[in-house]
């Protein structure tokens, strides 16, 4: 018998809940019907009788013909959205004939240098019908300006134009270091994507606040929770200090949340998501639209939960998640593919994760009512219970000045740090058990088919770029880059000129290494 009955996060777990755990629970003020505030049942009255949560997976791998033939693959399939996986150098704003990204080119995604890329990766792929998440960071205002271009090129008006862009630079300095400037100018590049979409591409959300790379480097449940909502009002107090109205950007902000294998846990981590993000809107900013309450999220399975050692296993760990998340309300759904511990996925492996999807969608009879483990004494006290320490992390980033401030001092990455070292000590000792890593350990693994990336994509790549900068016009590379740096050095919104370098065909590189020189280059301090 185990001698602690604990959450994946190490919450203790009471033996029983009764009605005393929630008896200040009040329906009207603490939950409401599914719609209405403060949304702890859902964003949407009918949720997914209605319509079900957008499908889409994690997809890019080496070449821009490649990844979009695999996109054309998922959607004959029945998957309802894109997401773009990107290979490292192009996470870094690195162009793949630089010496920096030798052996790297469309390895863990798909490379994009140039407009031309761009246009290859959405060819035949109509931007007005299809919505597109875009994993980006750091060189995330180029990839949009990119993205937007090629709009153009297919004559669909921007105001079509419907996905989303990750572009939570604060979360880069936190989790997943693939950050490009220091966090004020990077906050005011996020200012200047939220401020621009506003007016000129309303239908896309301009930040996926990101909880889900902070618990993928270690962190709780909660901390996921608070810093991620943390971060959320540090983007919002950005928007509202350039004089935006929080009702004219809000209602367009979304979130991107981790699904771990504690199914009630993280069933309960939505939902106070939810009721949090309401009252932060209502009380703190003052929102009289209801939209701008609203918490929209994304939903990933874990991928730090995939095994390599009986990488089956896996299938039902993110059959697990993707029923937590869709009991948790959310309004899109990534599941990771078995294999993904190993390579980027096979076509096989893909399939199987977004059939996951599908089955729970149409077999299971989860989607027939909203919210269905509402009143739950277990999961109300649990969702209470997050709410409440989430809450106390927030207090404490407030004192500092704020989530910036929070992180130049490197307090949410010391936090993750010690939680991921003492979940790593509860698996060396036992206390949390790993099938088939800790325990029920089996021999030798049998050898698997992994998708494998060939190392000539690298000179492929670099062949189109050069052939992108003999046949574009210099005089224009020069003059628009010679733009973007007088905007970013004037304050001016950056997203205007960058359309133009686009235009141009300057390259990811030559975009960033010009904001770069304006705002300068972030390293790690080193924190730990």
């Amino acid at each position: 018998m185990k001698n602690k009955f604990t959450t994946i996060s190490s919450v203790p777990i009471k033996p029983l809940y009764k009605p005393e755990d929630i008896k200040t629970l009040n329906y009207d003020r603490d939950l409401n019907d599914p719609g209405h505030f403060p949304f702890t049942r859902g964003i949407h009255e009918t949720m997914y009788r209605g319509r079900l949560w957008t499908m889409r997976l994690f997809s890019g791998f080496g070449t821009p013909e490649e990844t979009n033939k695999r996109f054309k693959f998922l959607l004959e399939h029945g998957q309802t959205g894109l997401s773009v996986a990107f290979d490292f150098p192009t996470l870094m704003g690195i162009d793949a004939d630089q010496e920096r990204a030798a052996g790297e080119v469309g390895k863990c995604g798909v490379n994009i240098s140039t407009l031309q890329d761009m246009e290859i990766l959405f060819d035949g792929i109509p931007l007005d019908k299809v919505t597109t998440s875009m994993t980006i960071n750091g060189p995330a205002a180029v990839l949009l300006a990119m993205y937007l271009v090629v709009a153009e090129k297919q004559k669909v008006p921007w105001s079509q134009v419907g996905g989303t862009v990750q572009n939570d630079v604060l979360k880069e300095f936190i989790a997943q270091n693939s950050y490009a400037f220091p966090p004020d100018p990077s906050m005011r590049v996020v200012v200047d994507m939220i401020e621009f979409c506003t007016k000129e591409v309303p239908k896309w959300n301009t930040v996926s606040i990101s909880g889900y790379h902070i618990r993928e480097a270690g962190s709780t449940a909660v901390q996921e929770l608070a810093f991620t909502l943390a971060d959320g009002i540090a983007y919002v107090q950005a928007c509202v200090e350039r004089g935006m109205k929080v009702d004219d950007f809000a209602p367009r902000l979304s979130f991107f949340f981790d699904a771990h294998n504690d199914f009630f846990e993280e069933i309960a981590k939505f939902r106070a998501a939810r009721r949090m993000w309401a009252k932060i809107m209502k009380e703190r900013f003052g929102t009289t639209n209801s939209r701008s309450t609203m918490l929209r999220f994304h939903t990933q399975t874990a991928g730090c939960s995939l095994t390599a050692q009986q990488p089956y296993n896996n299938v039902v760990r993110t059959t697990i998640q993707a029923l937590a998340a869709v009991m948790g309300g959310t309004q899109s759904l990534h599941t990771n593919a078995w294999d993904e511990t190993l390579a980027l996925p096979t076509e096989q492996a893909a399939m199987t994760a977004l059939r996951t999807q599908q089955i729970i969608a149409n077999e299971s009879g989860v989607i027939n009512t909203a919210d269905p483990l509402a009143g739950s004494y277990f999961v109300e006290a649990l969702t209470d219970q997050m709410e409440k320490e989430a809450y106390a992390y927030i207090e404490k980033i407030d004192k500092m000045g704020g989530m910036v401030q929070a992180v130049k001092a490197g307090y949410p990455q010391r936090e993750t740090a010690d939680a991921s070292y003492r979940y790593q000590q509860q698996i060396d000792s036992k206390e949390k058990i790993i099938v088939g890593v800790n325990e029920f350990k089996t021999g030798k693994e049998p050898p698997m088919e992994t998708l494998k990336i060939s190392d000539s994509i690298h000179t492929f790549q670099t062949k189109k770029i050069a052939a992108v900068k003999k046949k574009r016009n210099p005089h224009k590379v020069s003059d628009t880059l010679s733009a973007l740096k007088t905007a970013a050095k004037g304050g001016k919104n950056i997203m205007p000129p960058l359309c133009d370098c686009v235009r141009a065909y300057c390259t990811l590189n030559e975009m960033m290494e010009t904001l770069k020189g304006v705002f300068g280059e972030y390293h790690d301090p080193g924190i730990f």
